[in-house]
C-alpha cells in the first residue's frame, strides 16, 4: 500500500532527524514523542490491514493512524517553534510529507468507509 510506504519512509527520516538534529535533552522529551507517534502511524496501518476482514476494526485502526499522523505534525511544529529543530529546510520537507500522508490516509479512510455503505 502506498500509504504504508510513505509512513515507513517518514518513520526512518523522523527517527534519524530526532537523533541527529535535536539537542540531547530533546531525545528523551519531544524527540521520544515524535518517534513514537510516527511509528504509530505505520503500525496502525499494518494492524488495520491485518483486520481488514472486520471492516469496523479496519476503519478504527486507519482512524488511529490518521490521528497519530496529526500528532506527529504537532510534535514537529513544537520542535520547530521552540527552536529545538533549527533546520528549516528539514522541517518544511518533513511537514510537507506528513501533510501529504495525512491527506492520502484521509482519502483512503473515506474510500473504505464508503465501501461499507454500498
Amino acid at each position: 500500500m502506498e500509504i504504508w510506504g510513505l509512513a515507513r519512509e517518514l518513520v526512518i527520516d523522523i527517527h534519524k532527524m530526532s537523533l541527529r538534529e535535536l539537542p540531547k535533552f530533546e531525545m528523551y522529551e519531544e524527540g521520544s514523542q515524535i518517534r513514537r507517534s510516527i511509528k504509530s502511524v505505520k503500525s496502525n496501518i499494518v494492524e488495520g490491514y491485518g483486520r481488514r476482514r472486520y471492516i469496523k476494526d479496519y476503519i478504527k485502526f486507519l482512524t488511529y493512524s490518521l490521528s497519530s499522523n496529526d500528532e506527529t505534525i504537532d510534535h514537529l511544529e513544537t520542535l520547530f517553534e521552540t527552536e529545538s529543530l533549527l533546520n528549516k529546510e528539514m522541517y518544511n520537507r518533513l511537514h510537507d510529507r506528513l501533510e501529504i500522508l495525512g491527506k492520502k490516509l484521509n482519502r483512503f479512510l473515506q474510500a473504505v468507509e464508503k465501501s461499507v455503505t454500498k
